[in-house]
Parts: structure tokens; C-alpha cells; sequence
């Protein structure tokens, strides 16, 4: 028969392993993949503003606003997503120039896509 302390350490090791596997395993879960040229529409803002990629490349808007409803919409009107809650939009630059853009029900939301050659 084991000693009592010996049993004791034992579990104590054993819930220690149990509980630092279900933190490292929740964490991972929590943060996703980061997007390339990824701009997030949160707090009634783009984030970043203002954005710089290279002819060819695409823009995925993340819209993660509690709820708040949002488009993207080119002042050019080169581009526009839908009205929004959740879920994603792209689009894909092809030609150099700067791509000013807002958001329709809160036109003080502002961005900028730069596309370089």
C-alpha cells in the first residue's frame, strides 16, 4: 500500500497536467490563423484604415462588430459587399492606384486600400 502523501503528489501532478492541457488546447482554439492583408471592421471602424498591397493581390474585410451591421463600399464603386453583420468579404486589387472606400449607414467609417505595381 502506497503511502498517503505519495497518493496525494500523484493526483496533484495528474490534475495539473489535465489542467494545463485544457488551457494550451482552449488558447490555440481561440486565435485563428491571421488573414494576409487582412482589414477588421470593429468599433465602428476599419482596422487598419489604410492598407498597402501589390496589384494582384486581395483585401478579405473581417466584419466582427458585436452585432453592428456594415458594408465596405469603393467611393470609385469599383467594389461593394453586401450590408454585413458577421462573415467576410474580398476583393481583388488588379490595377495600381488608391482605393478609397466607406461604410454606407456610418459614412465617418473610412479606409484606404494603396495598390502598388
Amino acid at each position: 500500500m502506497e503511502p498517503v502523501n505519495t497518493r496525494r503528489a500523484l493526483i496533484a501532478v495528474a490534475l495539473t497536467a489535465v489542467v494545463v492541457a485544457g488551457c494550451s488546447s482552449q488558447t490555440t482554439q481561440e486565435k485563428p490563423a491571421p488573414v494576409p492583408n487582412q482589414v477588421t471592421v470593429i468599433d465602428r471602424s476599419y482596422s487598419p484604415s489604410s492598407i498597402t498591397i501589390s496589384a494582384g493581390e486581395t483585401v478579405t474585410w473581417v466584419f466582427d462588430d458585436g452585432g453592428m451591421t456594415h458594408d465596405v463600399v469603393a467611393d470609385d464603386k469599383s467594389f461593394r459587399s453586401p450590408l454585413m453583420v458577421s462573415d467576410t468579404f474580398t476583393h481583388t486589387f488588379t490595377e495600381p492606384g488608391t482605393y478609397s472606400y466607406h461604410c454606407t449607414p456610418h459614412p465617418d467609417m473610412l479606409g484606404t486600400v494603396v495598390v502598388q505595381p
